[in-house]
């Protein structure tokens, strides 16, 4: 009995269904949370050198008479091109001349100017304190800002390597949980820290943790839906990781201490590991890697969640398990119906890049036609991502696709890591980057066209249905390639008696 007609019978949008995503959604829209933690953590307040006039609380009024903060500032640090304080240098002695200056005076030595040798003073008006001004990561300093966020990137690549290969091995459930636990200690210890070195490693081991997280969430919804609503599905976790983005937005104005918003965000994920208990292992895992009766346990609990009583009973495993037949044919897109999995993606595609070449050219004064045309980029892409989505799952076997889906991060990342280097393109011709941008969505929807047609087709469980399913088309295009059905006439006899 080939696995859909098993989830047929249990139930393929339930109870359980809505439940195991009641589940798993917030832990997707918390991974957001800590995917973009440092926007706020991370932010850059205004700063100043520190100066003793102004910042030394031992100097008396006395010895500055009545002269205002901003005239000590104005003879302590030196002012920028727009006549704002300089953020990193200060003068070596003040500069008391320039009170009486009323104009400007070109004969004027400059005076002598050095780096901030005594530290910053913070603007905490936005942020009480941030990784910024807790290791005065600012002025020759302010690279390791980067650093950062490039580490907690690389975690995610390294992560989407790792757990994939350790969830295709071991199971969904278990890699989860075990992530969900350990970004728990990642994130709260991030919390406490008082090494900028031991902080990046926490971050880098917590993008380790969070991309295995939203990956197998993902397939742990995907893997116990039916076809016609796994664009539901997907659908649905792509707008949590949106409302993410909105709750981290409502937390950092709640929670404007970097220690306290660091807290926040990674506690929750101690609650996500004590529900996790209460999550169901992929069936498909299951019965793909030999175990059919716990898979065949897994079924019996969910039709009895979904009031299937008795599906429970009836249903049975064939000894066979390497000829189980498609998985999913999820529809990503309504208009996949019609096109096709790869015509969508290449049209999508190309409205990508056509959006952003046309707004290359596209006049500055012409702002709400810019505005449209990036809006319409930006729908168009996220278009064709879901389609992608589903495409990925359809086109790798179940005993892969975490593998698959860790790949796709990993490329994701290279995207991410690469596309702000092209910026650097402007030096030598200022629309370079765009039309970079712009052809290659063009080009990649073109080499979709390569890969194989989906749509109507069911997915594999394994690499022998993946073998079996090219001898089977090989069978079908008998007439076409009679030499190459003459050369493996073995392989022809045995796909006609199956």
């Amino acid at each position: 009995m080939a696995f859909q007609e098993l989830l047929d019978q249990v139930g393929g949008l339930g109870k359980f269904q809505v439940l195991q995503m009641v589940l798993i959604l917030p832990f997707a829209m918390m991974i957001i949370c800590q995917i973009l933690l440092e926007n706020f953590t991370a932010a850059i307040p205004g700063h100043r050198c520190w100066v003793p006039l102004l910042d030394n609380g031992t100097v008396s009024d006395n010895d500055t008479g009545i002269l205002s903060p901003d005239a000590l500032l104005r003879i302590s640090i030196p002012l920028d091109s727009y006549l704002r304080p300089e953020k990193c240098h200060r003068f070596i002695h003040p500069q008391w001349q320039l009170l009486h200056l009323n104009g400007t005076f070109t004969n004027m030595t400059e005076p002598d100017k050095e780096t901030c040798l005594d530290g910053w003073v913070y603007d905490q008006s936005s942020f009480p304190s941030t990784i910024v001004t807790e290791w005065d990561l600012v002025c020759n300093y302010q690279s390791q800002k980067s650093i950062v966020q490039s580490l907690f990137m690389a975690g995610m690549l390294v992560g989407g390597l790792i757990g994939g290969h350790l969830s295709d091995r071991f199971g969904r459930k278990l890699i989860l949980r075990w992530c969900l636990l350990l970004l728990t200690i990642f994130g709260t210890s991030a919390a406490f820290v008082h090494t900028f070195l031991i902080y990046c490693s926490l971050r880098f081991l917590s993008g380790c943790s969070s991309i295995i997280i939203l990956t197998n969430g993902m397939m742990l919804i995907i893997e116990w839906v039916r076809p016609p609503s796994k664009v539901m599905a997907i659908t649905v976790i792509f707008c949590a990781l949106s409302v993410g983005q909105i709750v981290l937005g409502g937390l950092a104005f709640v929670f404007r201490e970097w220690r306290t918003l660091q807290l926040v965000v990674s506690v929750p994920f101690l609650v996500f590991f004590l529900s996790s208990r209460w999550l169901v292992e992929s069936a498909r895992w299951l019965i793909v890697n030999n175990k059919p009766e716990e898979g065949l346990k897994a079924l019996r609990k969910v039709a009895h969640i979904n009031g299937m009583q008795n599906a429970g009973d009836a249903l049975t495993m064939e000894v066979v398990f390497g000829a189980l037949t498609a998985i999913v044919r999820s529809l990503p897109l309504l208009v996949q119906n019609h096109m096709g999995r790869r015509t969508t993606q290449t049209l999508f595609m190309f409205l990508v890049g056509l959006s952003v070449l046309v707004n290359t050219f596209v006049p500055q004064e012409m702002q709400t036609l810019r505005v449209a045309l990036a809006s319409m980029g930006i729908s168009f892409a996220a278009a064709s991502f879901t389609g992608f989505s589903v495409h990925l799952l359809e086109l790798i076997p179940t005993v892969l696709r975490a593998r698959a889906l860790g790949l796709d991060t990993v490329a994701g990342r290279c995207g991410a890591t690469v596309a702000p280097l092209l910026m650097t393109l402007m030096v030598y011709l200022p629309t370079l980057p765009w039309i970079i941008y712009g052809v290659f969505p063009i080009i990649a929807g073109l080499v979709v066209l390569f890969l194989p047609e989906t749509r109507d087709l069911p997915l594999l469980d394994t690499i022998h249905d993946m073998k079996k399913k090219n001898f089977l088309d090989l069978h079908r295009q008998q007439r076409a390639f009679p030499t190459l059905i003459s050369m493996c006439p073995e392989f022809y006899w045995m796909i006609k008696n199956q």
